[in-house]
């Protein structure tokens, strides 16, 4: 009984320690803050990837505006979304990676934007991918497609 009982609280200890990692741990912006026109996609299955080079997951959409006009609404509802905070960029630099953190543990998301002018106003090149695990229930490509969609 007391070795079950040691075993458990060695696991309850690595579990605290992990997620208190897992909150903490610091977000390099030289790792993270990528151009997702460029990035070289790993293929893992909580990534998210928009732009019109393949591979990807679909083609950078157009918006009208400016990039840095449509960056700014972007940001403005990125910066609105719970749990999100900017890690490197800014709207008026056309290139900006949030971080957007999970409820209950803290698991951090990286997504990277990137606007450029287009014909018709400018197109949007996003990157949204995990830093923990390597599936996340399609959380990413929802949150990438509810933003886009709150800007059109």
């Amino acid at each position: 009984m007391r070795l079950v009982t040691m075993f458990a609280a060695i696991g309850l200890a690595v579990a605290v320690l992990f997620s208190l990692y897992v909150r903490f741990a610091p977000s390099d912006p030289r790792i993270w803050h990528v151009d997702p026109r460029v990035v070289v996609d790993p293929g893992q299955d909580g990534a998210f990837l928009l732009r019109d080079e393949p591979p990807s997951d679909g083609a950078a959409p157009e918006f009208a505006g400016s990039p840095s006009e449509v960056m700014a609404r972007l940001d403005a509802v990125a910066m609105a979304a719970p749990r999100v905070s900017r890690l490197a960029g800014t709207p008026e630099e056309g290139h900006v990676t949030y971080v957007a953190r999970s409820r209950l543990f803290g698991f951090p998301d990286y997504i990277s934007v990137v606007a450029w002018p287009a014909e018709g106003g400018s197109k949007l090149a996003v990157y949204s991918r995990l830093r923990f695990g390597s599936y996340d229930l399609g959380v990413n490509r929802k949150r990438v497609l509810g933003w886009l969609d709150a800007i059109t």
